[in-house]
């Protein structure tokens, strides 16, 4: 059903222009209550929070993925190449919504898939809690991190951030381009005009904007930990594919572009797998954010592929430059 209703949405937000106008005026009543709200948090009826280090948030303006998590990944790994000290806060999406640090053998059924695969892929510390502030407090509490990456909460105002960062779907950028349940969008596009920085997943179109590129040609087995090149699938009779994130098909154009020839198999994103779900007689590639949930029941068959952001050396260069004019070690 869940899985049915993701796909029907997804097509009225990027493919059907008809059934999302008749929608419209629910569009704009969604935007200005996300007006509304900003004005309350502005004139202080809402309170916002500081933490006592610099917090910079990495999130988006649509529904359904976009690439934050490579992105926060690359992110955390070059804050750390520079000499800052990371901690990295989520709401924990698909977890059991209570305030927990997360560790490398954490439970993805209580801290989420994507806080999990953070968590292995940066080896900095990091919390979730469904309130962001509350995460940073315990994460300032367990370590001496002295900078924060918020991964999502671009609209969580309850939390003061330093800095802004959106990421764009390349592909899809704004779908239809009307708010919810009209379209994708959970704020109104002119809301970009505020962030610090706008990275695209893709190919840029706008002067402001920075590339960045997903990279990913290799093959690790879930359960020898071996590596092949994704190419070597390409002699397989039959293969299977299977992605539960945001925007699956991003994952299947990954493998076509390898040259890979597969029955692609979709989920909702953050979807929870049951063995059936998974297994096939025949070899099976899934993201590295499903791997996490399915290592439990996985065979031999199984094979995640990992995946790298390449990001603009412009764009990280600005970072840390205004990063060091909000921080002073």
């Amino acid at each position: 059903m869940k899985k049915t209703l993701a796909r029907k949405l997804t097509d009225i937000w990027y493919k059907d222009p008809f059934i999302g106008a008749w929608l419209m005026p629910f569009g704009f009543l969604f935007a200005d209550i996300v007006r509304f709200r900003k004005f309350l948090y502005r004139i202080g009826v809402l309170k916002t929070q500081r933490l006592p280090v610099p917090v910079i948030i990495v999130g988006n303006i649509t529904v359904g993925g976009t690439g934050k998590t490579p992105l926060i990944i690359a992110l955390a790994k070059r804050l750390q190449d520079a000499g800052f000290k990371v901690g990295i806060i989520s709401r924990g999406y698909g977890g059991d919504a209570l305030p927990r640090l997360v560790t490398v053998d954490s439970d993805p059924a209580q801290v989420g898939d994507e806080a999990l695969l953070i968590a292995k892929q940066t080896g900095c510390m990091m919390a979730v809690a469904p309130l962001r502030v509350e995460a940073g407090k315990l994460l300032l509490e367990h370590t001496d991190c002295n900078v924060i990456l918020s991964d999502d909460g671009l609209q969580h105002y309850a939390l003061h951030r330093d800095i802004e960062i959106t990421v764009i779907d390349g592909e899809r950028r704004f779908g239809n381009g009307y708010c919810l349940p009209a379209g994708p969008l959970r704020e109104p596009i002119h809301r970009l005009q505020s962030v610090d920085f706008i990275v695209v997943n893709g190919e840029k179109t706008e002067a402001n904007e920075y590339e960045m590129h997903i990279t990913g040609d290799t093959a690790v087995n879930l359960i020898t930990g071996e590596h092949k090149p994704l190419s070597a699938f390409a002699a397989e009779n039959k293969l299977h594919a299977l992605a539960g994130i945001g925007n699956p098909n991003r994952f299947f154009n990954l493998l076509t572009a390898n040259g890979l020839i597969f029955i692609a198999h979709s989920f909702p994103d953050h979807y929870v797998f049951q063995p059936n779900d998974i297994h096939f007689k025949e070899p099976v590639l899934m993201t590295e954010k499903d791997a996490v949930k399915c290592t439990d029941f996985a065979t031999e068959q199984h094979w995640f592929v990992p995946i790298t952001a390449r990001l603009d050396n412009h764009f990280t260069e600005q970072l840390l430059n205004l990063l060091e004019k909000k921080y002073v070690r």
